[in-house]
């Protein structure tokens, strides 16, 4: 493939919601634009686009994956991603690596939540969007109900450029406004048609008429004046409105039988933002091949075979394998590795990636996703990649003992590939902790660990943090007293027991007349310390306890600072039948966010959990309510499930620990039997 200049570099993110034929459509442009030889099917698992193995055994996008074409002169890098929310940090890095969004809704349907995710996704980095409305050939499509919704929504902005004609329930030919000109496909084959006479789609010409009209002073006058735009006023207009988002265009089209993807292309590559058309960061990068070198990388992949992968889309400059790899993030450079061009599965050797342009470099051991790599003489950060945070967490359990630093190193690995991933080692419940978007996502997390990397981990339910304390008052005695051949061992303590308000426990000593000497004070207070971990009813760390020592008595010869520690221990053991011992369990503030319809559904979700709602009211965003409540850590596993199940998707929370509180006795009395049981079976 030839060099192509900023301003002939055309980068497109396709998204929108699953299954609504985005693998589909992108096949069909590759194809149509003979950057491929055959039409691959999703069905079949053999596109392009879906050709990682994890794609092709689930029949559905899991990941990004970019593929060029050229079309009327110009290169199109066209970013298929994931249409599932599990994997929607594929759609984060597609949005960042693109100038332009093609939304791909399906004909006959609404604005689904997709389609409305990848609009914010799109608004937030700044994209041109345009709209592609496929499938419009099968069975049941509704090109005008799915176009006069996404108008309904978005307004007077959204412009209609290729619509189709219809007799009998089948599409007979596609009008392309913005030259006034049909065209009908048969069997593979294109030809133009009769303008048809449908006083619908002279409504549509009116309205992309008024939408050109509206991107500039002169064409409005011109507008209202009723004189007709010329071909090249047209052209200028939908170039104009489309780069600065006042036009968002639709694009009637069937991918699956390549109808009308050739007008569409026509669109994309005549009106559709390049390269050169946007500008980058606090900075203001432009995209100059002749300025220093500024570069995102937006995605990366551990590959088994090829090594570590980085996806670059490079601003200004060009990588070469002479450019140093300055990362602006830790201020260091390396040697650029191996650079090459993707087309899925695919790879060739690249010389360079300019200006605009999309490529990849093997081997950067320093560069993650989101960081910069620049001129270290002209240093710039361009803002990084804007990804989801996890909300679903497991422990994670090898299936062979001695392979858990197997599974966290192919986890590290993991992550590099998706920054939407979390893994820690809990400290307090000894857990390998896996955090991700979802079941589905942690599912594929599990399996690429079986299949890149050769550990079998299962998933299970995480231990909540509990704690244990007591409630009386209580003046307990600990005596340790063994003789055998030599010296004996001899402690003794009175320690009074109370609740206090303290995470950890406070221990003081009001000892007279030297009934227990100074100096084993801290072996008595490390004896309490160290019983404090291992729990008195159910194995969890003690807190909001004040241990004061108050008398005891020593021997001169058999005392000593392990015999005190001991009596220390039996003493704090006596707790649990005399001090009145409680579970306290985790609380946390639940922030969350959901369409206004769903409120009382996620209300009473939340109440059923044992939440207590603090308050509610309109979010920020239009027809979203915010739900404040505190909740029980323990009751929050399935929270995510349910949330997106009820909203459809649309529904969001953060979850954020505060403090400890006495567990109901039900729940308690379940702590302690899993305790004895989990017992019984070591």
């Amino acid at each position: 493939m030839k060099k192509y200049t900023p301003d002939n570099i055309k980068n497109i993110c396709i998204a929108g919601h699953s299954g609504r034929g985005k693998t589909t459509l992108a096949e069909a442009m590759l194809y149509t634009a003979k950057a491929t030889d055959r039409l691959g099917r999703v069905a079949d698992g053999n596109t392009v686009m879906d050709s990682d193995p994890e794609s092709k055994k689930r029949q559905v996008t899991v990941q990004a994956s970019v593929a060029p074409l050229e079309w009327l002169n110009k290169k199109i890098n066209i970013i298929d991603t994931p249409g599932l929310f599990d994997f929607a940090e594929g759609l984060a890095e597609g949005m960042r690596a693109a100038g332009s969004a093609l939304i791909v809704l399906q004909a006959g349907g609404d604005i689904d939540v997709g389609a409305e995710k990848a609009y914010k996704a799109a608004s937030k980095t700044g994209n041109s969007i345009m709209f592609a409305i496929t499938k419009c050939n099968s069975d049941n499509a509704d090109f005008y109900k799915t176009y006069a919704a996404i108008q309904a929504k978005y307004g007077k902005n959204v412009c209609p450029v290729i619509v189709p004609h219809v007799e009998g329930g089948k599409v007979k030919s596609y009008v392309d406004l913005s030259v006034n000109k049909a065209y009908s496909y048969s069997n593979g084959k294109v030809s133009e048609a009769a303008l048809p006479d449908d006083a619908e789609i002279e409504s549509l010409k009116d309205g992309m008429n008024e939408a050109v009209a509206s991107a500039d002073d002169d064409l409005m006058m011109k507008f209202f004046d009723g004189e007709k735009f010329t071909d090249e006023e047209i052209y200028e207009g939908m170039k104009k409105g489309i780069t600065e988002g006042t036009i968002m265009p639709v694009f009637a089209c069937d991918g699956y039988n390549c109808e009308a993807i050739d007008l569409m292309l026509n669109a994309i590559a005549n009106f559709g933002p390049s390269a050169a058309d946007k500008v980058e960061g606090k900075n203001n990068v432009k995209c100059d091949e002749n300025a220093p070198l500024a570069a995102i990388c937006f995605k990366t992949v551990a590959d088994p075979f090829v090594g570590k992968m980085s996806y670059f889309k490079v601003i200004s400059g060009k990588i070469t394998s002479d450019t140093p790899a300055y990362n602006f993030r830790t201020g260091e450079s390396e040697r650029m590795g191996k650079i090459i061009t993707i087309r899925g599965s695919k790879q060739e050797d690249a010389s360079c990636i300019s200006a605009g342009d999309i490529g990849v470099v093997t081997k950067l051991s320093g560069v993650k996703t989101g960081d910069t790599i620049c001129d270290e003489k002209n240093p710039v950060e361009l803002p990084g990649v804007d990804f989801p945070k996890p909300c679903l967490s497991m422990a994670v359990e090898v299936a062979k003992k001695g392979e858990d630093e197997k599974a966290a190193s192919g986890l590290r690995k993991l992550i590099e590939e998706d920054p939407s991933i979390t893994f820690e080692l809990n400290e307090e419940t000894k857990e390998s902790i896996l955090s991700g978007l979802g079941e589905q996502h942690l599912d594929l997390i599990v399996s690429k660990l079986k299949n890149k990397f050769g550990v079998d981990v299962s998933l299970k339910v995480p231990k909540v943090p509990y704690r244990e304390t007591i409630t009386k008052k209580v003046e307990v005695q600990g005596r340790h007293k063994k003789q055998s051949g030599g010296h004996g061992q001899f402690g003794d303590v009175w320690i009074r027991f109370e609740p206090c308000d303290s995470d950890d426990l406070v221990f003081a000593e009001e000892v007279f007349g030297g009934s227990v000497p100074k100096n084993y004070f801290p072996a008595i207070e490390k004896g309490l310390r160290e019983s404090t971990l291992r729990g008195l009813t159910a194995g969890y760390p003690v807190v909001g306890v004040k241990a004061t020592l108050y008398d005891g008595s020593y021997h001169p010869v058999d005392s000593s600072d392990m015999a005190f520690k001991t009596a220390a221990s039996l003493a704090f053991k006596k707790l649990a039948d005399v001090a009145g011992p409680a579970i306290l369990e985790p609380i946390g503030t639940l922030n969350a966010y959901m369409p206004d319809d769903n409120l009382g559904d996620i209300m009473g979700d939340v109440t059923k959990r044992r939440g207590r709602v603090l308050g509610m009211g309109p979010a920020d965003e239009p027809g979203m309510q915010k739900l404040e409540a505190e909740v029980p850590m323990g009751e929050m596993g399935d929270f995510a499930t349910v949330l997106r199940s009820v909203t459809q998707g649309r529904g969001s929370f953060d979850f954020t620990f505060v403090r400890y509180e006495r567990a109901p006795e039900n729940v308690a009395e379940k702590v302690r039997s899993d305790y004895e049981a989990n017992k019984e079976e070591e």
